[in-house]
């Protein structure tokens, strides 16, 4: 083999060498390069793994608050109006609507059976009277002529007994006759109290019955210069309930304005059908702008608590260990704790046991999670994918 046989294999090896070692880094660059972008898409997986939360502090409930209660209103005094007597309506003087005094005429009824029953029983009456009057003179005498021996004292004592009779019998007859002159003012229908005439169910020529279940009342009278406010407070908030405290309602025709209403008591009780107890407050209505039936809302002052803090609602968890929160301690990990809810104001709650003011609470926890789970907080910032 010649020289430049030699040469020219030795450059060939020597290229091929270069080759495969430059074939070899670029392998290893690249497997090191893949290395790398796994890892980094490990620790962003696992980065991104991690739950997002916000978390907020509790407040605590140092000014007191306010709860809205629905409730309802009724008049101060009310009654329906029924029929006594038995007749026909003659006429009625007051229609809904109508202010009316105590013992104004509201109605008037026809009743000739009553008037005829009248005057029977006043001639009974008159009849009875003679015969007292007659017996007592009888027996005035009989007791005279027993004096002079005349009639024995047996007959003497049955004149005496005749008069005691004729005598209960005229006592009867008056009262009988005493009875139907009351009645006959009930065909005159007069407002019990003043108020307003809020129903008529009757008009003129209608057949009245006096008594009867099957009909309906006459008249309705409410009395509406102020008003009942009943309020079912829940049996949480029944210390709420304090002797002489005020409260402000609005009604829906109303938008935007309220009144003034006074405790004046309470049931004393707790209704176990609802939970609630039962206050009733007294609302002035001097201008007639709220009205009997009416719906309304009423808002309680709650008082400052120093022992208790103050959370949203939506930060509450519920499963079968009962009502709890998540916490986060200072390695941003998950602690659920257990708490006691004291009052409910529907977006918010008090809460008077389980928690701290220094407490960091997760607001909207997920439902995934669990005791002893590591979180990142919302504004400490999410890292991002590394690039390829």
């Amino acid at each position: 083999m010649s020289s430049n046989q030699k040469t020219s294999r030795k450059r060939l090896m020597v290229l091929g060498i270069g080759g495969l070692t430059l074939a070899a880094l670029l392998v290893a660059n690249g497997l090191a390069a893949r290395t790398r972008h796994e890892h980094a898409v490990a620790r962003w997986t696992e980065a991104a793994a991690l739950p997002v939360v916000s978390v907020f502090q509790p407040v605590q409930n140092a000014h007191g608050d306010t709860l809205r209660l629905p409730a309802h209103l009724e008049a101060w005094s009310k009654a329906p109006i029924h029929a006594r007597v038995n007749g026909y309506l003659k006429s009625w003087q007051t229609d809904i609507g109508s202010k009316v005094k105590a013992g104004q005429i509201l109605a008037v009824i026809d009743s000739p059976d009553l008037d005829q029953q009248v005057a029977q029983t006043r001639a009974h009456m008159l009849q009875e009277q003679a015969n007292a009057a007659l017996a007592a003179t009888t027996a005035s005498r009989w007791q005279n002529l027993l004096a002079s021996h005349s009639v024995s004292r047996q007959e003497a004592d049955e004149k005496r007994s005749d008069a005691a009779a004729a005598k209960a019998n005229a006592q009867a007859a008056e009262a009988d006759y005493a009875r139907l002159s009351t009645l006959e003012d009930y065909k005159t229908i007069r407002a019990p109290f003043a108020g307003t005439i809020t129903a008529r169910n009757t008009d003129i020529g209608q057949l009245i019955k006096a008594d009867t279940d099957s009909d309906a009342e006459l008249f309705d009278i409410a009395d509406t210069h102020q008003l009942r406010l009943y309020v079912p407070v829940p049996q949480n908030y029944a210390s709420v309930i304090r002797p002489g405290m005020q409260v402000q309602l609005s009604v829906p025709e109303h938008p935007g304005q309220t009144f003034t209403a006074r405790l004046i008591g309470n049931s004393t009780s707790v209704d176990p059908r609802s939970g609630t107890l039962m206050a009733q407050f007294v609302a002035l209505n001097p201008g007639d702008a709220l009205m009997p039936g009416d719906y309304a809302e009423a808002v309680l002052s709650i008082p400052a608590d120093t022992h208790g803090v103050s959370i949203p609602a939506s930060a509450l968890i519920f499963r079968a260990q009962g009502t709890q929160v998540a916490v986060l301690d200072s390695a941003q990990h998950v602690h659920l704790q257990d708490i006691h809810i004291g009052l409910d104001l529907g977006e918010r709650l008090v809460i008077d046991q389980g928690l701290k003011p220094a407490d960091r609470v997760i607001d909207n926890p997920p439902d995934a999670l669990r005791e002893g789970d590591s979180v990142k907080c919302a504004d400490t910032g999410a890292t991002h994918a590394a690039n390829a």
